[in-house]
């Protein structure tokens, strides 16, 4: 039976209409002006180009750049696709073979694990441990390894929690995937959005042997509008989630191709991941504040990275309704943690602009406040 994507489907549902959306779990986007300023793109070269359909598996000079991005990788390394979320279906069709299993750890962005449970394979949960900053449980990962086992996915930066795996927890995952010979695939779509630094986090790419890494242009980089993505493996995996790509999109567009390659050059890279952690940190700061103004009420594991974070709450209600009734009657938009499979969390996106999340967040403290009242 198929099984629909919980939060993209909460997402689609009500973020349009929506006046204060800080379910978003990427920076507030660029307007093409000023991405064109940014980067320094220039127009005449990009209003000449034809609108026609592009390399199939990415402009080779744009992929040159994306492999610049991960030590020892060359452009045979890479295949740009649409957004994250095609690069991620692809890899699901691509290395999952029948009797197969695969690992996802939770709280995460469950794309992957829903494309293979709709591919009929089987999915194991091992869970984080909030007490711990949302730490692997390392012990249970190793239980949930067997010679079946082909995928352990990881999300580092995580998704929603904004936690990066500390070194044992990596050192643990590594050791399970080899044990076993399974591949580690790794979004790192928020890479480059630490709250604490400004070198991005270590890429999973060249730590292993079987590592596929997941990235796009939505969250570090605050493009998501280009809707474009890459995988990064093997030349032998490129080349089988290649021929599935020309069945699934056959290309990204030229033009999300032409602007990506400006944004990547690393003059233009740098300053769109050092815009993206001013907003990520004071993003936070303010969160923070309106959070500490219900004393007892919300406790937050403080993210690493990311522009969210996953805030905990004691009210009398659950998540799923408090979210419904922050959106009907404040017209704010959160994530409950029930599409995480958690309970009385929120995924709360504060990399925003200041006037904005200010004005949205008195409305959510607004709500907040007469929900206590109430019982």
């Amino acid at each position: 039976m198929f099984q629909p994507f919980a939060i993209e489907q909460y997402m689609s549902e009500n973020e349009h209409a929506v006046k204060y959306h800080f379910a978003e779990s990427g920076v507030h986007p660029l307007t093409f002006k000023q991405l064109f300023e940014l980067a320094e793109v220039d127009t005449q070269s990009l209003f000449a180009t034809l609108i026609d359909y592009p390399q199939v598996n990415g402009l080779h000079s744009l992929r040159e750049k994306i492999a610049n991005m991960y030590i020892g990788a060359t452009a045979d390394n890479v295949l740009v696709t649409i957004g994250a979320s095609e690069a991620n279906t692809l890899v699901a069709a691509t290395i999952l073979q029948p009797d197969d299993n695969m690992i996802r750890f939770r709280p995460t962005y469950e794309q992957l694990s829903g494309n293979a449970i709709n591919l009929g394979f089987e999915v194991r949960t091992v869970e984080m441990i909030e007490s711990e900053g949302w730490a692997l449980d390392t012990d249970s990962l190793k239980q949930a390894t067997d010679k079946d086992t082909r995928i352990i996915h990881v999300v580092n930066p995580n998704n929603p929690t904004g936690r990066i795996l500390a070194d044992k927890d990596r050192q643990a995952l590594v050791a399970s995937a080899d044990s076993v010979g399974a591949w580690i695939v790794a979004d790192e779509v928020y890479a480059g959005t630490e709250l604490d630094s400004d070198t991005p986090t270590r890429s999973f790419w060249g730590e292993y042997e079987r590592v596929i890494v997941v990235n796009s242009m939505s969250k570090a980089f605050g493009l998501p509008g280009l809707r474009l993505g890459w995988l990064i493996a093997p030349t032998g995996v490129v080349e089988e989630c290649w021929r599935r790509h020309e069945y699934t999109s056959i290309a990204a567009t030229m033009f999300s191709m032409k602007l990506a390659d400006y944004a990547l050059a690393e003059t233009a890279r740098e300053k769109l991941r050092a815009r993206a952690r001013r907003l990520i940190r004071r993003g936070f700061n303010t969160l923070t504040t309106a959070l500490n103004s219900h004393p007892g009420v919300f406790s937050v594991v403080p993210p690493q990275a990311s522009a969210m974070s996953f805030p905990k709450f004691d009210l009398p209600i659950g998540s799923d309704e408090l979210a419904s009734r922050l959106l009907n009657e404040e017209d704010v938009l959160v994530i409950p943690g029930t599409k995480f499979g958690i309970e009385n969390h929120l995924r709360f996106s504060s990399a925003l602009l200041e006037d904005h999340l200010q004005s949205g967040l008195s409305r959510f403290n607004r709500l907040i406040t007469k929900v206590i009242a109430e019982y």
